[in-house]
């Protein structure tokens, strides 16, 4: 008889055998299936006394799915409404990076403006001169699955990230 897993990282059904017993790795992301690194998100369910809400998994731990007669899968209705605002959150992003750990996209949080106090801009040798001064501003993404967080260097200050190197590649062209 076989088993299906949900992996909660990257939301893949994984069917294990029986008798080799449950994945400890995510066969897809290779993130843990089990201990801490396990992440359960408790949502509210009405106690309408519905069916679908009323299923446990073999551990005895709320699952959140339910098995239906025709073989489908049913999640909380919450987690649902939350996905489609997450899809519309993502619809109105500039960009839309890829979660480094569980491959989800990741939500823009919000732009942080790092100053001259905060920083130290680091000066490369084959350079002379720094690579970014401040101020200068980083745009945080929050993925809305493992909540792993990314930053980087906001649109408007790119080109001011890669003037020295073209200047330095022109430079070369020039001498060379």
């Amino acid at each position: 008889m076989e088993q299906t897993t949900i992996c909660p990282w990257c939301q893949t059904e994984i069917v294990w055998d029986e008798e080799l017993g449950p994945e400890e790795k995510c066969p897809y992301c290779d993130n843990e299936l089990t201990g801490y690194r396990t992440v359960q998100i408790g949502l509210d369910r009405p106690d309408d006394g519905d069916s679908d809400w009323d299923v446990e998994g073999e551990a005895g731990d709320d699952t959140g799915w339910a098995d239906n007669a025709d073989g489908f899968r049913h999640t909380d209705r919450e987690w649902l409404a939350v996905e489609e605002t997450v899809e519309r959150v993502l619809d109105g992003q500039e960009e839309v990076p890829e979660c480094p750990s569980c491959r989800e996209y990741m939500l823009e949080a919000g732009m942080q403006t790092i100053g001259e106090a905060g920083f130290r801009p680091a000066v490369p040798k084959s350079l002379g001169q720094p690579l970014l001064e401040a101020p200068f501003g980083v745009v945080w993404y929050v993925c809305p699955s493992c909540f792993q967080t990314v930053q980087r260097i906001a649109p408007q200050d790119r080109d001011r990230f890669l003037a020295p190197l073209r200047r330095e590649a022109e430079a070369a062209a020039d001498n060379g």
